[in-house]
C-alpha cells in the first residue's frame, strides 16, 4: 500500500512555522499527514537546502507549500526527487538566476519596503559580518499582520525573526515548478508583497490554478479554510 502524500509547509521571513497553525489544525482533522519545519532565514540556497533535505528524509511523497520568502524556498527544493507539487501561498515564484530583490524591482514597492530594518549581524564561522533585515515593530500590524486581532499582530511584530539581508539578492539556482505541477493563492490586499509580483511569478511559472482571496499577507489566519482548500484541492488533483 503507498504511504499517503505529506505536506510540508515552509513558513517565510519575519515569522516561523506557527504562522501555518491555523491551517495545521484544519489538515490534521481532516487526516492529512502534516510537517512544518523551521527555515533560518540566513540564505536562500542554505534554506532550500535543508528544506530539500528535510523533504528527502520524509517516506513517501511530498506536497510543499510555501508562504511569501518561503515560496522560493520551495521553488529551489522543490526539485527533490519525492516532491509531487507546489502551491505558493502570498509567495515569489522565481525563475532560475533571479533574486527576490529582481522580481520585486520590476513592480511598485509594497508598503512593507518604507518600514524595514536593519540591524548589523553576527558574522556565520568563517564568513563576514551580514545584515539582518526585520519589520518596524510599530508599523508590523498594519504591514504584515494586517486583519489578525491586535493583541496577536503585536505578539507576533516582537517575536519575528529576521532575514538575511543577503537572502534578497541571492539569485536562486532552480525553479521547480518547470517541471512540478503548482497551484498558487495572490493575497488581493497584501501590503508585505505587492499583489502583482504573486500574480507575474504563478502567471510565468504556469501554474495550474491562481486563486485570489481578498485577503492580507497572513492569508492563513484570515482564511485559514480557504488556504487548506487549495491545499487539499492540489492533492486531489495529483491523487
Amino acid at each position: 500500500m503507498s504511504l499517503a502524500p505529506t505536506i510540508v509547509l515552509v513558513h517565510g521571513a519575519f515569522a516561523d512555522a506557527s504562522s501555518w497553525h491555523p491551517v495545521i489544525e484544519r489538515l490534521l482533522a481532516d487526516g492529512h499527514r502534516v510537517a512544518a519545519p523551521p527555515v533560518a532565514g540566513r540564505s536562500l540556497a542554505a534554506d532550500a537546502d535543508q528544506i530539500r533535505a528535510f523533504v528527502e528524509r520524509i517516506d513517501g511523497p511530498v506536497l510543499l507549500a510555501g508562504h511569501s520568502y518561503g515560496g522560493a524556498v520551495i521553488t529551489v527544493a522543490g526539485t527533490a526527487g519525492n516532491v509531487i507539487g507546489l502551491v505558493y501561498v502570498s509567495g515569489y515564484a522565481l525563475e532560475v538566476g533571479e533574486s527576490l530583490g529582481q522580481l520585486q524591482g520590476g513592480f511598485p514597492d509594497s508598503a512593507l519596503a518604507a518600514h524595514l530594518v536593519y540591524t548589523p549581524a553576527a558574522a556565520e564561522p568563517g564568513g563576514e559580518p551580514g545584515t539582518d533585515v526585520w519589520v518596524d515593530p510599530a508599523a508590523f500590524p498594519e504591514v504584515f499582520a494586517a486583519g489578525l486581532d491586535p493583541r496577536t499582530a503585536q505578539a507576533l511584530a516582537v517575536s519575528q525573526r529576521p532575514l538575511s539581508g543577503a537572502a534578497f539578492a541571492e539569485p536562486a539556482g532552480a525553479a521547480a515548478w518547470k517541471t512540478k505541477p503548482g497551484w498558487g493563492i495572490v493575497s488581493a490586499a497584501d501590503h508585505t508583497i505587492n499583489p502583482d509580483v504573486e500574480r507575474y511569478g504563478y502567471r510565468r511559472a504556469g501554474l495550474r490554478s491562481i486563486v485570489e482571496i481578498d485577503a492580507p499577507h497572513l492569508v492563513m489566519h484570515t482564511h485559514p479554510g480557504e488556504v487548506a482548500g487549495v491545499i487539499t484541492g492540489a492533492l486531489t488533483e495529483l491523487a
